[in-house]
């Protein structure tokens, strides 16, 4: 299966998807299996594997038991090279563009390239941008980088058009883990508009209210972390919600 593939055609058709976002350092066995089980009912897309920061060794273990326990796609979300690893599907291969940070723009993928070169991961190129949430997010901290303001939409309309222009496949805006807003309908329509490429999002998603005006406002998936792991029982209903979902075109 090619997974960027799969994120083009469900554009073209309007079709929306959920990823669950699987810390391993947060996440317990009977969170796995609980996902697990969702992931066969047909309730989750994709799982993206990783985080800002990893402290504990379950990172394969985690990829091991996702991949036995489910037929759905295993997709690497580094926040550094020590989080490549092989028995995944595929990589997001982050280049942060909303930074200035070199080491993230292109410093870390020189060290990485000749791994992923030699492995069997889909590598999808991704243009991360990190927008103020109205908090400090581990993901800012540790990229060392500022946010783009939450009411500047035309900038980060620019950045992922920049990005995409360098060839990147899609577009990541992140609010952030924990953070206290989504990502603002404005900004996600403004990138929506300057952009053809899959649009994904995360960051500040409680509800399904949220999910639905989200999915909206143009994204294509919808990645969420926090609200499962604190209430795994959403997870069917945040679904149907996103596949009953279409992007509105018309701005309001």
């Amino acid at each position: 299966m090619n997974i960027y593939n799969d994120w083009l055609t469900k554009k073209v058709n309007g079709e929306k998807s959920l990823a669950i976002l699987v810390d391993p350092d947060k996440i317990s066995s009977k969170y796995l299996s609980y996902l697990s089980a969702h992931a066969n009912n047909g309730f989750i897309d994709y799982f993206f594997v990783g985080g800002s920061l990893i402290t504990t060794q379950r990172m394969d273990e985690t990829i091991c038991y996702l991949k036995e326990n489910t037929k759905i796609p295993v997709i690497l979300f580094p926040g550094s090279t020590l989080q490549i690893n092989t028995k995944a599907d595929a990589i997001l291969l982050l280049s942060l563009i909303s930074g200035r940070n070199p080491e993230l723009l292109i410093g870390k993928h020189v060290e990485a390239a000749p791994i992923l070169r030699n492995s069997s991961l889909e590598i999808i190129s991704t243009g991360y941008i990190i927008v103020e949430s109205g908090k400090s997010t581990s993901a800012s901290y540790m990229s060392n980088t500022t946010p783009i303001p939450f009411d500047k939409p035309e900038i980060a309309a620019c950045t992922a058009m920049a990005g995409e222009m360098l060839g990147l496949k899609c577009t990541y805006l992140e609010a952030g883990s924990g953070a206290l807003n989504a990502v603002s309908c404005e900004m996600l329509r403004q990138v929506s508009k300057a952009t053809g490429s899959p649009l994904i999002v995360g960051g500040g998603i409680r509800d399904k209210e949220t999910t639905k005006v989200i999915c909206s406002a143009g994204a294509d998936i919808i990645v969420l972390g926090t609200i499962i792991e604190n209430n795994p029982a959403m997870v069917e209903d945040i679904f149907h919600t996103i596949k009953n979902t279409k992007t509105n075109t018309v701005e309001s």
